[in-house]
């Protein structure tokens, strides 16, 4: 009986989702429809899809020991399976490919929680806009949470003309010395192409400052004797695997993946540096190395400190690994060091200091 009304609901609920205008899916091996996402402190979930999506959303209620979950499922090939803690009344959101060419995002909600399926709408706002109210949904403990540019555009990934790489060349003088042609190192520039990972104030673009900074890091250890692989070089799209089958095929003595963080626009307050390593000590000596160089010359901005992380591409690589956030692109603090020349040459500098401490004092 549960188990016939939980399908009953699923279908009421999609049925009421198909909005008139909204044209057919897109090619099966198309990118996610899918490219941004939030759940507001107020129980909203808002999405950004590429235009005339069309989108299927589906209820199944409380039972099992899983709590209520609503899942939407989106045309085009998800390229990164996620899961994500949720905060309040949200046990946890899921990321997923449910079949080739398919996208899903799977919000669950924590025992307790009741919900109507009729009091539910996913209600397209835009050609491109969409939302869900969860009405009736607690929201105290609700803190937004999210992923990618809600106002961006399909040539997000495009170079922003606000962006200015820094042209000085940066000086290795007063960097530390290792001995010459010993170490490889790995450096991966995250995101890229048309995937321009976190966008902040003033349309900073996390693939631009994190190609920047990575390119002056490689410069600086090729100048001490390091020799030095880039996952990417210039604008574009590599996949998480690839990044790791290099590191993993060239011998790289250490491999070190460079993020900006962000949050909600809304939350300016949040700022901070942190670096992630997986569960090996040499990677957390090497991620304390980093955090350390990096907060030497961030003055004022919050140390989030040196944490665990499960991150595909420092899991699956076989050296000592690090991926580090130089902070947050939606940060009130960090947002407009990052989009200074000077402040991302300061980083380089400490990225490269703290790769050559490392390799100095703890490889042999």
């Amino acid at each position: 009986m549960v188990a016939a009304r939980s399908r009953r609901m699923a279908w009421l609920l999609a049925a009421v989702l198909q909005c008139p205008g909204l044209l057919a899916a897109m090619p099966a091996q198309a990118a996610s429809a899918l490219a941004a996402w939030a759940m507001t402190d107020q129980g909203v979930l808002q999405l950004r899809t590429s235009r005339n999506a069309q989108l299927k959303a589906f209820f199944q209620a409380a039972g099992d020991g899983r709590g209520t979950r609503v899942w939407i499922d989106f045309p085009g090939e998800l390229r990164f399976p996620r899961r994500l803690a949720g905060r309040g009344a949200v046990k946890e959101i899921r990321i997923g490919k449910p079949r080739t060419g398919a996208t899903r995002l799977v919000v669950e909600f924590r025992s307790d929680v009741d919900l109507n399926p009729e009091d539910l709408r996913l209600r397209g706002t835009a050609p491109d806009r969409w939302e869900m109210a969860f009405v009736g949904l607690p929201i105290r403990g609700l803190n937004d949470m999210g992923e990618g540019d809600l106002t961006g555009r399909a040539t997000a990934w495009q170079t922003s003309p606000r962006f200015a790489p820094s042209r000085t060349p940066v000086d290795p003088s007063g960097l530390p010395t290792v001995p010459k042609n010993r170490y490889r190192v790995v450096i991966d520039p995250g995101h890229g192409g048309p995937d321009p990972g976190a966008i902040g104030i003033r349309g900073l673009r996390e693939s631009d400052v994190v190609l920047d900074v990575s390119l002056q890091v490689a410069a600086l250890l090729r100048a001490r004797g390091v020799d030095v692989r880039l996952t990417r070089t210039s604008e574009i799209d590599v996949d998480l695997p690839p990044r790791v089958s290099l590191a993993n095929r060239f011998g790289a003595t250490a491999f070190i993946s460079i993020h900006a963080n962000a949050l909600s626009m809304r939350r300016p307050d949040v700022n901070g540096i942190e670096t992630f390593y997986f569960s090996d000590p040499r990677s957390g000596r090497l991620a304390t190395y980093l955090q350390q160089q990096m907060m030497d010359v961030s003055p004022g901005t919050p140390n989030r400190g040196v944490r665990r992380g499960r991150f595909f591409v420092i899991r699956r690589t076989t050296m000592p690994s690090a991926l580090v956030e130089m902070g947050f692109v939606t940060g009130a603090i960090d947002s407009p060091r990052l989009a200074l020349a000077d402040h991302r040459r300061r980083l380089a500098l400490a990225i490269a200091a703290g790769t050559l401490n490392y390799l100095k004092q703890e490889v042999r």
